[in-house]
């Protein structure tokens, strides 16, 4: 069953090699992001499944590998601890962005124990995320996820979608769930076309943590909402 969960934005500019001079611009969301991931542990998982969009949909064992050298900075990343990722990872695919900064995140945070990835393609339908996270959620009797994704890229004139009208009072929907566990149920509502158009990657991640939660009772927390370079950013942490 799922114990915990962390929320966080995936830009690889949260590497602070990545962001180089432009890295202090990021400092409150990278601490929040430290926060929701050591509550994560805390609650003692055996399993943590690292949960973020690509181009396929499928699971990646630990060992699997990341790389930031798209973005300019020899860096690589592996997903699992050096001990667990000498066993033979499933496939040779390589860790899309989501999970290369989710795999950093754990690294950072010390996480020596169980971890695969799932990586999804954006799109699918509210009741195909929720079955996969009840699933996941199975996995082992406790399961904690870090759910990768950010909001809309359409909050300004800079931003990587230009300016939608649209973005500000979605993101504010997309901050309200995270804020008190989908209470009213927007993130299984928020609308595949939507999303693309505002360039949303969190949708389908956010759905997966929703369907493994399984309106479980807890306490959630918002550590972090702002849109840096005009993309809704959310650190979020549920336990």
């Amino acid at each position: 069953m799922l114990v915990a969960a962390a929320v966080c934005p995936c830009p690889p500019l949260l590497v602070p090699e990545v962001a180089a001079g432009a890295a202090p611009e990021l400092d409150a969301a990278r601490a929040a992001c430290d926060e929701a991931v050591a509550a994560m542990i805390a609650a003692r998982p055996e399993l943590i499944v690292v949960v973020g969009e690509g181009a396929r949909t499928g699971f990646h064992a630990s060992g699997a590998r990341g790389s930031f050298r798209p973005f300019g900075v020899d860096t690589d990343v592996t997903l699992g601890t050096p001990a667990d990722a000498s066993r033979a990872p499933e496939s040779d695919a390589v860790l899309p962005p989501s999970l290369t900064v989710g795999a950093w995140l754990l690294a950072r945070a010390g996480w020596t124990g169980a971890v695969r990835g799932y990586e999804v393609t954006p799109g699918r339908s509210w009741p195909v995320n929720g079955e996969d996270g009840t699933h996941i959620a199975g996995y082992a009797d406790r399961v904690g996820l870090l759910v990768m994704g950010d909001g809309t890229a359409c909050r300004s004139v800079k931003a990587p979608g230009y300016l939608d009208e649209r973005a500000e009072g979605v993101d504010a929907g997309i901050a309200a769930a995270l804020r008190d566990l989908d209470a009213e149920g927007r993130l299984a509502d928020l609308d595949a076309g939507l999303a693309r158009d505002l360039k949303i990657s969190g949708r389908d991640p956010w759905q997966i943590l929703l369907g493994a939660w399984d309106k479980e009772p807890g306490s959630a927390r918002l550590l972090y909402e702002d849109a840096p370079y005009g993309v809704g950013y959310f650190v979020a942490s549920w336990t």
